[in-house]
């Protein structure tokens, strides 16, 4: 029989007051209710309101003084991406990626392989030398540059390695060292890597 008004259900168990459930239905237990969210507080694992949170930016060198390796100037921080030889320049391009994305300008990144050339170094010689290092006195953008004229290039802020194969890892390998001036970058093989680089790596 429906309730009428001056009859309201009332169950001992409720706390507070209590909306009268349709009849055939039971009342479910009140869940809490979330208020509204705050741009402070924004939900957890998520980014906030706004722009798309960019990647960390890329780590800075350490100062002289705390740098086991400093001598006149600060040497800079290495980062070892593990990497096979056949993937060495995916991980770099990756890594490139991730710099710009984060920042950093195009213009302080200087990317070397120890093997084959990065495809962009190969497309640009096909147009002839006299352009290739045009390309890197402007030093307008990132440049690439192979294991052949790693004596050649000048010092960035970031140098990025591919230990793509080769011979002549542990020349680039220090060549890149005393070229990077923040940060240096190697995606390779650990203990490949670690054999030229040490205890810096």
């Amino acid at each position: 029989m429906p309730l009428t008004p001056e009859e309201p259900q009332i169950h001992e168990s409720a706390q507070g007051p209590r909306t009268t459930p349709a009849t055939g239905r039971t009342a479910s237990t009140p869940r809490p209710v979330p208020g509204p969210r705050s741009a402070a507080t924004p939900r957890p694992g998520r980014p906030g309101p706004g722009p798309a949170r960019p990647a960390p930016p890329a780590p800075r060198p350490q100062p002289a003084s705390d740098h086991p390796r400093a001598e006149n100037r600060s040497a800079p921080q290495i980062q070892l991406i593990p990497a096979s030889a056949a993937g060495a320049l995916d991980a770099a391009d990756e890594a490139l990626d991730l710099l710009l994305d984060s920042g950093r300008a195009p213009d302080e990144v200087l990317v070397l392989t120890t093997g084959e050339h990065h495809p962009w170094a190969t497309h640009e010689l096909s147009f002839g030398e006299a352009g290739y290092w045009a390309h890197h006195e402007a030093g307008d953008d990132v440049f690439f540059a192979g294991a052949a004229t790693v004596g050649r290039v000048r010092t960035r802020p970031v140098v990025i390695v591919a230990v793509n194969g080769g011979d002549t890892v542990a020349d680039v390998l220090t060549a890149a060292r005393e070229r990077a001036g923040a940060l240096l970058i190697v995606c390779g093989d650990p203990e490949r890597v670690n054999a030229v680089l040490g205890a810096a790596v």
